[in-house]
């Protein structure tokens, strides 16, 4: 198994930058705003040619009990005890500082081997930082630059024996047969303070993500890998998403644009909507969002433990669905409370019934014996005196099931119309809650062109 590396430190030591370095992309959000991150975060990172596992942390907050501080420090400290080694990184041109001290006398109680990073080593103003991490009693620092990437080597022969090691203490592990499937990318999206980490711990059945009553206290978009009834999935908790004209800050916009990016690479995203409250303009956004890239949306109506009218909420959903997302007809909406966990059995199979739909296909000559008798029942308009005349159709692809349909005045033929066609297309196909396509293409005459060669 790959060495798992944990990268802490206290906030803006640069931790988020070293983990991008080493994962060779640009995972975690990087700002001069102290405690950007404030959830741990996984990856695959590789220098040289050891593989290895990062696990990104908060800065280690100081703070009573109950509060933010303390949740996000409950984090970093389960990230060290499931660590192989730990990269303690402190700012070289800043110096070390008492909460440096702290840290430090805080990982020696870890029983976890420690290497000393001095980070933003370039330039001679990190020379006092440098020696003055010697103080810490953790051995001699390692002079690097996550940002600029200097001093990589001397970390590669640092890890290296420790890999080795684990390797050979490593017990063997039996093979154990694949996931049924590709693993699904289902991305949790929302709006701020509506329970999408709460919803996380509670399928995972661990508190992975810090949580609490503070709105917009998840910044990055955090992938976990999970399997549910022997299918894989990555779960994706992602920042929660205000209107566009209320963001404000820079780190906001990085959040949002982490989050929207998201549901781009997902094949699956659940919009998680706060039952005691009306389905909101930006709900309605995210999910109008999602069906234009092409993805399976499930809502999951959350906090209904604390619904009053139940069916009365679940008929307002439920026509405010039908009036604003018409394009997308049957749409899984779960009612469920990601705080006791009623109703949330019923989430995972509605998803993956609406995984399997997005990735149906249907047949050729059944496609074209149901376009016969839809345009028996419904023909097409006449443009110019003349009737527009569908010849074939067939399904080009799924995810989403997309189908083109030819015709020699394929350019004429009206949106209404293909609108018919495709709600007959998903009626009488059994495809109910995911985007279809349609594309038209127009075939030419090949008399016309032969009479102008003539």
């Amino acid at each position: 198994m790959p060495l798992r590396v944990a990268i802490v430190g206290r906030p803006n030591v640069g931790k988020s930058t070293l983990f991008n370095r080493l994962a060779g992309r640009r995972l975690a959000i990087v700002d001069d705003t102290p405690g950007v991150t404030r959830d741990r975060r996984e990856a695959p990172g590789r220098i040289g040619d050891l593989d290895i596992t990062l696990i990104d942390t908060a800065g280690y907050e100081v703070g009573p009990g109950g509060t933010l501080e303390s949740r996000m420090r409950a984090q970093t400290e389960m990230a060290v005890d499931e660590a192989d080694v730990a990269l303690f990184l402190v700012d070289a041109r800043s110096g070390i500082l008492p909460l440096d001290r702290h840290f430090a006398e805080w990982l020696r109680g870890r029983n976890r081997p420690i290497i000393l990073i001095a980070n933003k080593c370039e330039g001679r103003a990190a020379t006092a930082g440098m020696y003055d991490a010697y103080s810490l009693g953790l051995g001699e620092p390692l002079g690097l630059s996550a940002e600029h990437g200097d001093g990589m080597g001397e970390l590669y022969g640092l890890l290296q024996p420790m890999a080795d090691q684990s390797d050979a203490d490593a017990e063997p592990v039996e093979a154990v047969s694949p996931l049924n499937d590709t693993p699904l990318q289902m991305a949790i999206v929302g709006q701020p303070n509506v329970g999408k980490s709460t919803l996380v711990n509670r399928l995972l059945g661990k508190e992975r993500m810090v949580t609490g009553p503070e709105a917009g206290i998840t910044r990055d978009s955090i992938t976990i890998p999970w399997s549910w009834g022997g299918r894989g999935v990555r779960l994706v908790d992602t920042a929660g998403l205000r209107r566009q004209a209320r963001i404000e800050d820079k780190l906001e916009t990085l959040s949002a644009e982490d989050s929207f990016r998201s549901v781009q690479y997902a094949q699956l995203v659940v919009l998680v909507i706060d039952a005691t409250l009306d389905i909101a303009r930006q709900d309605l956004t995210i999910a109008r969002r999602t069906i234009e890239e092409g993805r399976i949306l499930v809502i999951a109506a959350n906090k209904w433990d604390l619904v009053t009218d139940r069916n009365a909420t679940r008929r307002a959903i439920d026509d405010r669905l039908e009036e604003s997302l018409p394009q997308v007809r049957g749409i899984h909406v779960i009612q469920m409370s990601g705080m006791t966990g009623d109703g949330l059995d019923k989430l995972m199979p509605a998803c993956f019934e609406a995984y399997d739909v997005w990735n149906r296909r249907v047949p050729t000559a059944r496609l074209n014996e149901w376009l016969s008798h839809a345009t028996e029942r419904h023909p097409p308009p006449l443009v110019h005196g003349r009737r527009i005349r569908l010849r074939y159709m067939t399904q080009a692809r799924t995810r989403p099931p997309t189908f083109i349909v030819f015709s020699s005045m394929g350019n004429e033929l009206p949106e209404d119309y293909k609108r018919y066609l495709l709600n007959g297309i998903r009626d009488d196909f059994d495809l109910p809650g995911v985007p279809l396509r349609l594309l038209v293409r127009q075939r030419g005459n090949p008399f016309a062109e032969d009479q102008k060669k003539n």
